[in-house]
Parts: structure tokens; sequence; C-alpha cells
């Protein structure tokens, strides 16, 4: 069944949004979308130096998007203006990320697929990377879950708690820096963000309670990977971009839905 490319790009499709959903959650509780492209355009600079130093892409990918993480998660713990200092380190990190890219010849070519996503040629091992990833990131949010949640209402009350805020924010740093890592080859670096808000967004339109936030995003996410690759399939149109527009529809839809009562 693995031999069909179809087949692998739904599976690894459906196994990123077991991430992205309950991540995507917290990105939209804690407004942290503008946290989430820095990170992600943080990747095109990983793949480059990747090519450049002849090492896996995953962990070139995961080492600057943890380093990106981390030096925004710092800056905000020092009183920098957030908006500002994220636009620059976004646009920043795609900018040099390109330029470093223009010195591989073989990146060069291949450019757009580590932007755009290239779903369609997802390998075994690849599948096995991005699964492994999935579950890690899942396995990290059960474990810090109510710390997290408790961090994001207020970091006041996570202190009276006996929770440190920082420790918190430094779990959704590392769990997202793993999710850009192992997503940027399904829907590329300019694609990621809309991956981890949009669904969520959709979710939080018909569920009261964090857990069935986190379980209904990550049903849509899952359903908008297969009807984007369907919807590629069936048009001829790029695989990734497919499936940020098929999620999109759903968002719209969402919004036409009723609210659930209090």
């Amino acid at each position: 069944m693995l031999d069909d490319f179809l087949t692998r790009a739904g599976l690894a499709g459906v196994g990123l949004t077991l991430a992205t959903g309950p991540l995507g959650s917290f990105v939209v509780w804690r407004r942290m979308a503008y946290f989430g492209d820095a990170t992600a355009h943080a990747a095109i600079l990983g793949v480059a130096l990747s090519f450049g130093f002849g090492i896996s892409v995953y962990v070139g990918t995961l080492a600057v998007a943890l380093a990106m993480a981390i030096t925004v998660a710092t800056l905000a713990g020092r009183g920098h203006a957030m908006d500002t200092t994220l636009g620059v380190l976004a646009h920043s990190a795609l900018a040099f990320g390109l330029v470093a890219a223009s010195f591989q010849s073989g990146l060069r070519v291949d450019l757009s697929a580590w932007l755009f996503g290239d779903i369609l040629s997802v390998s075994r091992g690849d599948l096995a990377m991005v699964w492994g990833g999935a579950l890690m990131v899942v396995a990290l949010l059960v474990w810090r879950w109510q710390g997290l949640l408790t961090a994001t209402v207020n970091d006041e009350l996570a202190q009276a708690a006996g929770l440190n805020p920082r420790h918190e924010r430094l779990a959704l740093t590392i769990a997202l820096a793993l999710v850009v890592a192992v997503a940027i080859k399904i829907v590329g670096a300019l694609l990621i963000a809309a991956l981890l808000i949009i669904p969520a967004a959709s979710a939080r339109q018909f569920t009261r309670t964090p857990e069935t936030m986190a379980i209904g995003a990550t049903l849509v996410g899952a359903a908008s990977v297969l009807l984007g690759l369907a919807a590629s399939l069936r048009l001829d149109t790029p695989a990734g971009p497919s499936i940020v527009a098929a999620s999109t529809c759903l968002f719209a839809a969402s919004l036409l839905a009723p609210r659930p009562k209090a």
C-alpha cells in the first residue's frame, strides 16, 4: 500500500495534523500566529544550511527553527515590542535563507518545493519522520497540557499554582520547532503557519472546551489534507496550497455553523 505516492501523501498529512491540531489551538489562544510565521520562515535558512553542510534537512531545519523560537522567546521576556521584533526576525530569516540557497545549485532549482511543500514526493523515510515527530509533539503537549492551559489563561495564576510560565513557553517553543521541521516538506515554509492556525480557528467556532477544540482542529486539519489532495489530483493544482485552500473553505463553512451554547 505504501508504494502508492498518494497514500503516503495522505498518511503524512494526517500524521502531521495530529500535532498541528492541538499545537495550533495554543497558537490561537496565545495569539502566537506571527511567532509561528517567524519560526517557519527560519526553516528556509535551515534547509540551505543543511544542503551546505551535507546534513539531514530535518536536523538542520529543527536546529534553526529552535534557535529562532528561543531567540524570540528570550526577546519577549526582556520586554521588546514583539510585533516589530517578530517582523524583523521573520523577514530577515527568510531573506538570509533565500540568499544562502542561491549559493546551493541543487537547492536553487528545487526551492519552490521547500517554500510551498511537495507532499506528493514523501518517501517511506519521510513518513516515519513525520509520524515520529508528530507523536513526540503530542506526547509533549499531553504531558504539559494542564500547565500550558493555566499559563495560557494567566501567568500570575500559573505562578500561584506553582508553575513557571517560562517553562510552559519553552515547551510550546520546542513543540513548534518540531512541527516546523517535520512540516516543511509537506506544506512548505510559507504555508506551515496556515495549517496551524486555520483548522484551530475553524474548530473554535463549534467547540466549548480546550480539549474538544484540540480534537476538532485535528479533525479539520485531516479533512483539509484529504480534500486538498483530492482537489490537487482532480484539478492538477499544487498539493500544499490546495490543502491550505481546502482548510480555508472549511473555515468559511464553520462561520455559518451555529455556535454552541455555553
